[in-house]
């Protein structure tokens, strides 16, 4: 515990230093709150790749789990004992790593989601152990903005509804989300919800064209965000056919816009997504090798401030990963969505975009061009649109942000979770 006189020391949780853009902007946006409203905060991260968000942001960083610390064996066994062992310790390790701070705050992400392939005792169990661990140590945890949804395990379940009654503080990025855990028995009735905290991220530097692409400035530019799919958890016998089904309609697609005339930049989210991009440009080497090098435009991006740089470039997105479809809306760039998750489809329903959406499993192709070139007819009276909302969005934030400082470096008298109240009390006593 710091000294009553100290500066308040602040850890961010979750997936962070691991490569997804989406993570990392909604940890700038949040490092950005803390640093702007309390400069007197010292900060550190717990994460899964400590070394790269150490390198990136200059700040201290752990990782979350005694076996990304100790790294695997040397042999299949030795690792299986390592992973086996890390479990158990984590369960004691937890306790020291989070007794060094003073608040720990879990800055938006779909902590409570299972969209993707997740298992309980991975992600779900740390997040459980650091709740319950703060919680006993008097420390405040706040889960910002976070996504939800019910789960079908009984067991993943139960980690999630018992990490959200031990939070001081939670909100959720749409009603979907608090819903979700209110229906795994958690009384959310005092949380709020608030817009995905990449709102709140600045408007990024304009890039200066080059040469080449200043060439072809006057042909039409699409954004086509692609990810490497392959289900969730409940899809995990499936989860080849579905990659290979999804990555064959992005192709498909892809060929389309070639054949038309656009110029396509292709944008990600998360290293794994290079095997999506590497098939489309295999495709087209094969049946455009005449178009392919001035036509397909690809520039990994290291943060979701470089993505949104290179968005300003392209006229209309069609986007996968839920953290594209933010930024390029953000931009107020006429978006197709190929949503794997509601969270996305809530986003475009929002925007009044939500003619503009597919299932990313059942994908039509043919349905996507009709999508695709009915919003571009309607690009210039979608674009307004999506600026109003967008600067809603931001002033929701700012207003969210003064709560937050009452729960966590004020009084705590403010605005709290109905279920984990007591943690706040307990400081106050300190």
């Amino acid at each position: 515990m710091s000294a009553p006189d100290g500066p308040p020391r602040v850890a961010f949780f979750g997936l962070l230093g691991s490569g997804n853009i989406g993570n990392q902007g909604s940890l700038d946006a949040m490092l950005a709150y803390v640093r702007d409203r309390h400069p007197e905060a010292v900060i550190s991260c717990i994460c899964s790749g400590p070394a790269e968000l150490e390198r990136q942001y200059r700040i201290p960083a752990v990782p979350i789990t005694w076996y990304q610390q100790h790294g695997p064996g040397r042999s299949r066994v030795t690792t299986i004992v390592r992973k086996s062992f890390g479990k158990f310790a984590d369960a004691v390790r937890m306790r020291f790593v989070v007794r060094q701070y003073d608040m720990i705050i879990v800055p938006g992400m779909g902590v409570f989601e299972t969209t993707l392939d997740l298992r309980p005792w991975g992600w779900p169990y740390a997040l459980f152990l650091m709740a319950l661990w703060a919680r006993l140590s008097g420390v405040r945890t706040a889960f910002v903005n976070v996504g939800a949804n019910v789960p079908s395990e009984r067991s993943m379940r139960w980690l999630f509804a018992a990490t959200a009654r031990l939070a001081t503080y939670r909100s959720f990025r749409d009603e979907y989300s608090r819903n979700a855990l209110r229906v795994m028995g958690v009384d959310t009735a005092h949380d709020d919800v608030g817009p995905d905290l990449a709102f709140a991220l600045p408007e990024p530097r304009r890039s200066v064209q080059s040469s080449a692409e200043s060439s072809v400035a006057a042909r039409r530019t699409v954004g086509l965000g692609v990810m490497t799919y392959r289900g969730s958890s409940a899809d995990r016998a499936r989860a080849d056919e579905i990659y290979t089904t999804y990555t064959a309609k992005i192709v498909e697609f892809a060929r389309w816009l070639v054949d038309e005339g656009y110029r396509i930049r292709l944008v990600t989210g998360d290293p794994s997504d290079t095997e999506v991009v590497e098939a489309v440009y295999a495709d087209l080497r094969q049946t455009r090798p005449n178009l392919v090098e001035v036509r397909l435009v690809h520039e990994p991006a290291d943060t979701l401030e470089e993505l949104m740089d290179q968005l300003t470039q392209v006229d209309v997105v069609v986007a996968s990963r839920y953290h594209n479809v933010v930024a390029a809306l953000k931009l107020a760039k006429p978006t197709v969505s190929i949503s794997y998750g509601v969270k996305s489809d809530l986003l475009m329903e929002q925007m009044q975009l939500a003619e503009f959406r597919q299932p990313i499993q059942g994908l039509d192709v043919d349905r996507l061009i009709d999508q695709f070139r009915a919003l571009e007819s309607r690009a210039v009276s979608v674009a307004p649109v999506l600026r109003d909302r967008t600067a809603e969005f931001a002033a929701a934030l700012d207003k969210q942000y003064d709560v937050l400082s009452e729960v966590l470096f004020g009084s705590g008298r403010g605005h709290r979770a109905a279920d984990g109240n007591s943690a706040t009390a307990d400081r106050q006593g300190e």
